[in-house]
Parts: structure tokens; sequence; C-alpha cells
């Protein structure tokens, strides 16, 4: 069974703890603390794997910690180090946190490893508390403990084009005519049960990579069949081609499939259901006399005038694949290139000391601007993409929820006033 989706428990190691020891030998008298340091937990990293292209294996395996960091020990020796562990996951996962569904990573377009859970620190030895007053400190401090998540994985097929349409209309046929792909071909619904990617060649244009998306039914955004699990695969892709069985061969109507399909992507998402549309009326091979021009002015009548254009194809021949390919081709070097990416919602702190850290807002007299500075401001523009909407939302969460934007207004901020960040500039707005 093909699996797109899993929930996993995830822990970071543990620090070591310091040790409480004191030296020991002959002819040193009151030789003083010696404990050493404990080790560093390890950490926990997704790391993305080009040779898988399901989540089946985090169906068996469901807990995953990295090692806890060894303790100090005496002689000033310090821990071992936790062991990172490496968990492997398809290009395209989406790891959100199970309780409040936020993005924490998706690994897709560039990002191929990520530190999602950081080990805990070593707790320092005893002899990291020596003062003239305190020369046997009895005393050593814990490790810190790791961070542990409950996360849900969603693997989300990475394609510039998704192929929809009902089953058994052809969408198979279709893939392994014009691209790389070897997916199974039988006469029979559901054939297909996991998506299927594949390159496209163009000569004397680039190429582009197109997604067989599993047969939709009725019901499919509301979860019946494997609804919600194919339907999520095509979040990433520009442009859809809805295929359709032209010839009726099982008794279907071209036209209300086209527009039952609309409708189960539009209740998916409306972002999804408003992307740009091709019609691919497949089948046409076994059309006879004027059949085929009538089922086609048909469908153009009723799409065309909606933006949505129609190309008679035959997957088995190959009749009209070369035009389709070559329009596809066209409209998505005319699209934005800028690729489909969750943004990061969820941040994993480092608990309490993260939450401790300070930060100063004050007024700047001689620069008459606002300035915000702290490691955890900083460390937060570091992994926040200011260029995308969401991201930008993100951080405007991130200033309220923290109370950055109270303590600049009881400053005495007011619209068009500039607020400076580690060298980036911001006019303030309510």
């Amino acid at each position: 069974m093909f699996a797109d989706s899993a929930e996993i428990y995830i822990r970071s190691g543990k620090g070591g703890d310091g040790h409480v020891s004191f030296r020991r030998e002959l002819y040193v008298a009151a030789g003083g603390p010696d404990g050493g340091d404990g080790g560093r937990g390890g950490d926990l990293i997704f790391e993305v794997d080009t040779g898988l292209n399901t989540l089946n294996d985090f169906r068996h395996i469901r807990k995953y910690c990295a090692g806890d960091g060894k303790p100090g020990g005496k002689r000033r020796c310090h821990g071992a180090a936790g062991e990172d562990l490496v968990v492997k996951v398809p290009e395209g996962t989406v790891v959100r946190e199970k309780e409040s569904g936020k993005v924490i990573v998706d690994m897709s377009h560039g990002c191929t490893r990520e530190v999602i859970l950081k080990g805990g620190r070593g707790g320092k030895g005893n002899m990291n508390y020596a003062t003239p007053t305190m020369q046997v400190p009895k005393y050593a401090q814990p490790g810190k403990p790791g961070q542990e998540l409950q996360v849900i994985l969603e693997l989300k097929t990475i394609a510039d084009v998704g192929l929809v349409g009902f089953p058994n209309v052809g969408k198979s046929t279709f893939l392994s005519r014009v691209s790389n792909a070897k997916p199974k071909i039988a006469n029979y619904h559901f054939t297909t049960l996991q998506p299927m990617l594949g390159v496209v060649d163009l000569e004397g244009a680039d190429g582009f990579v197109i997604a067989d998306i599993p047969g939709l039914i009725e019901g499919a955004s509301d979860g019946v069949g494997l609804g919600h699990e194919f339907l999520r695969h095509i979040e990433r892709t520009k442009i859809f081609i809805h295929m359709v069985d032209a010839a009726s061969t099982e008794g279907r109507d071209p036209v209300n499939d086209i527009y039952v399909i609309n409708q189960e992507l539009k209740n998916y998402s409306e972002e999804l259901a408003s992307r740009p549309q091709v019609i691919a009326a497949n089948k046409t091979d076994v059309f006879f006399g004027t059949e085929e021009e009538t089922v086609l002015t048909l469908l153009k009548e009723e799409f065309e005038p909606q933006g949505i254009p129609v190309f008679p194809i035959s997957a088995v021949s190959g009749k009209g694949i070369k035009e389709l390919l070559y329009y596809l081709r066209k409209q998505l070097d005319e699209l934005d290139e800028e690729p489909t990416v969750f943004e990061r919602e969820f941040v994993v702190e480092d608990l309490e000391q993260e939450k401790d850290e300070p930060y100063e807002v004050f007024y700047d007299e001689k620069e008459k601007m606002y300035v915000v500075e702290g490691p955890r401001i900083e460390r937060m523009l570091g992994y926040t993409n200011l260029d995308s909407e969401k991201g930008f939302q993100f951080f405007q969460r991130f200033l309220h929820d923290n109370g950055i934007l109270e303590k600049l207004e009881a400053l005495g901020i007011e619209e068009g006033d500039t607020v400076r960040m580690y060298g980036l500039q911001f006019d303030y707005y309510k």
C-alpha cells in the first residue's frame, strides 16, 4: 500500500550530566574539583533521500530518538556527545507539528537537510564552580533535556503539471507515451494506486515534470475513497491537464466529469482550483464518422469561453500529443517560475533557554529610528523568508506574540516610523 502521510514521535538527545569529583593524587593536598562537563545530546535531523518515493517505512517505525550525551568524568574528562539521528524522507515531504498543524519544514526545492530538534546542552562539572569563597563545590549542572515533538509527515509530489481525471480515461497510457515513466496499465478502475512522475523531454525546448494523479471520484475532497491522499499531491503543480474519455467508451459524460473534478479541487482548495487548466480529450482514435467533431465542438463551446483550451488526443496512437506538450511548455514559460514551497509556521524553540533570552527595544536618538535587538530576534530573521507573503505574516505574528509590538507602542512609535533589526529596516504601520 502506498503511504503518503505518517505520524511519528521524534526526540533529540539529552545532554550528559556534569560530574562531581575532586583531584586525589599522592603529594597533592587539596587538589580541588576536577569534575568534567557532560556531552551534548544528539540532534534529530531530516534529510532528503532521492531513492525514496513513499513514506512506507514510517508505518512500521514510529519513534525516532537521537543519542543522549554521556556524563562528564573525573580528571576534567568531558563526556562524549550523543549520536545525531538522521531520518531519511522523500523529496517533497512536509513536516507539521501535530497539535497545531503548522509547518515546521518543507523538504523540497533545495532544502535537503534540516536540523529539526537540537540536542540538549551538556551540564557543567563542578570544576566550573570553584571560587575563592567556595573552593570545594559539591554540585554540578545536570544536562539539558532533549526536545520532543509529535509530527505529521505529508508527501506532496513535486511536478510542474498535474494530470487529473476519472479512473480509466487513459492517464497512465498518456504518461507512458510522453515520458520515461512506466506505470502499470490495464483496463480496470484504480489501476494507479499511487502518483507517478515522469520527465517530459521536448526538442528545442526545456522539459518539465508531469505527475499522473490517481483517479478522482466525486466526494474526494471529503475523503471519500482515497481522496485526501491523492489531492495533496497536486498542491505543488502549476497547470492541470483534465483528461476525459471523449469517446465515452464507458458511458461517461466528459463535460460533467470536468465539472465534478473542478468542484472537488475547489472544495479542497480555492487557490488550487484557480490554477491554469487544459482539457485533453482522449480516445479520439475510436470515434466513428462525425462523432469526434460533435463531441469536440461540445467541449470547446462549453469550456473555451472559460479560458480552458481543448486538445483532441489519442494516448494510444499519439495523435495531438505534440501540440498539447508544446502548449504546456509555453504556458509554464509564461507563469511565475517560483516553486510552491510551504513556508515555516512553527518554530521549535530551545525551550526554557530561548524563552528566557533577553531582547532590547529602544529608540536611537542619533539615527532617529526604533531598534529591536537580541539573539532570538537575529535567529528568527535568519530562518524567515521575508520576501514571501506567508513568511512576512509569520514575522508579524512573532513580533506580536513576543510583546515586541507592544513595547514599540509603549515607546510612542507612530505610523511611518522606521524600525531597524540587524541591518533590516521596516516602516511601521498598524
